[in-house]
């Protein structure tokens, strides 16, 4: 098993030092393990879970989101029932985010197709 000092798992997972103990504080992954000298020792395991909360993160959900989701993770007595029902919530509120964005993304295209035409005239 690979293991990584807290700056390589910081530099891997893209957080800084701060927000890896604060999600480890908040129980979203973890706990690490540490050295006999109380030195944290990150493993593939928490360096894979955190990139999973950076991808939860980057999808919109919240802080209180994840610590739902984690403790959905834990609670399986119903299955992945609920799991699956809170994920299929944000990803049909980050599919109308998209949607957004992809309207505005055409709506600025076209304003650049117009004026850039319009440069083009006034040049001649």
């Amino acid at each position: 098993m690979t293991t990584y000092a807290p700056a390589e798992a910081s530099e891997r997972t893209g957080l800084s030092l701060d927000t890896l103990r604060y999600y480890e504080r908040l129980g979203l992954f973890g706990p690490v393990r540490r050295t006999t000298t109380g030195h944290r020792v990150y493993s593939d395991h928490d360096v894979a879970w955190v990139g999973l909360l950076v991808c939860l993160r980057n999808a919109g959900l919240g802080i209180s989101d994840l610590q739902q989701f984690m403790g959905r993770m834990r609670d399986r007595s119903s299955g992945p029932t609920g799991l699956v029902e809170l994920l299929e919530e944000h990803r049909s509120r980050l599919r109308d985010e998209v949607a957004k964005m992809n309207l505005a993304l055409g709506v600025l295209d076209d304003k650049i197709a117009y004026y850039s035409a319009q440069d083009g005239q006034s040049k001649k």
